[in-house]
């Protein structure tokens, strides 16, 4: 794969927009993924660089004020603002050629995120929903790309993401609701998925492969039962519009902003 160049092909446009979400393999070699994504995320992780306030906390939602050292979900929100040395990498290169190529172009960096499972913790799951739910609902544009970096290995049995197949597609966002408490406790929400009669798919991916998912895909991760670390890179693409108008809302994606959830409630119950 060149410098900054990542083809889409035909059938992954395809299956994106028929099922919401798609596995592209390889997107970085394992020397690009020690040169370009490890060393500042192992810092992250290892709290040589420390975000503000709430953008690290425990995206499992259930233990939001504990200790860093008990994160079941270790989560650091906007880790490009805390470390800016890490923006323009080559990760973020091809994967801006693969949102503009799945969206029809003009789509641009929203947000990212770091999500780290701690090895045997039931605790650790990432409760369903659709990111839908925690956006804004004003903008006029919602066309998202979701790029989901496998930082290690990601298997069902460590917590690979899961998709509810096809979902995106229902005409409304469902109901969601705060993990534990209120949105101002607890950032994270859920929302029902019957697991049995749904169509439920496990995607696990390599090391160096991404998921693309969209914004209204209903998904999530389950708990990492194994003795081994589950780490993950989220960087979200929407188009340049959506971006500005949230932003002139004061929504950052920060969980350091300050916001009335009352204008968040077509989608959430408190």
């Amino acid at each position: 794969m060149s410098m900054g160049h990542c083809k889409v092909t035909e059938e992954q446009k395809r299956f994106f927009h028929e099922n919401g979400y798609v596995h592209i393999p390889s997107v970085l070699t394992e020397e690009e993924m020690q040169k370009h994504i490890d060393p500042w995320f192992t810092a992250f992780l290892k709290r040589e660089i420390v975000p503000e306030g709430k953008d690290l906390c425990d995206a499992s939602g259930i233990h939001p004020q504990m200790n860093p050292d008990e994160f079941t979900v270790y989560n650091v929100l906007l880790p490009r603002k805390y470390n800016p040395s890490q923006q323009g990498n080559l990760f973020e290169q091809r994967c801006k050629e693969i949102a503009d190529q799945l969206h029809g172009g003009d789509m641009h960096i929203d947000y990212d995120q770091i999500l780290a499972k701690r090895p045997g913790s039931k605790d650790s799951v990432f409760a369903w929903h659709q990111d839908m739910a925690y956006w804004p609902p004003f903008t006029s544009s919602t066309a998202t790309a979701t790029c989901w970096l496998a930082v290690t290995d990601s298997t069902v049995e460590n917590g690979c993401m899961r998709f509810v197949q096809g979902s995106h597609r229902e005409p409304n966002i469902r109901q969601h609701f705060p993990v534990a408490g209120s949105r101002e406790e607890s950032h994270a929400l859920c929302t029902h998925v019957d697991e049995e009669k749904e169509n439920v798919v496990h995607v696990p991916i390599k090391r160096g492969s991404i998921t693309v998912h969209d914004e209204r895909v209903v998904h999530g991760s389950g708990a990492n039962r194994s003795n081994v670390w589950r780490n993950a890179y989220v960087l979200a693409f929407r188009k340049a519009e959506c971006i500005k108008e949230e932003r002139e809302h004061g929504f950052t994606h920060s969980h350091n902003d300050t916001h009335s959830w009352d204008a968040f409630n077509k989608w959430t119950k408190q």
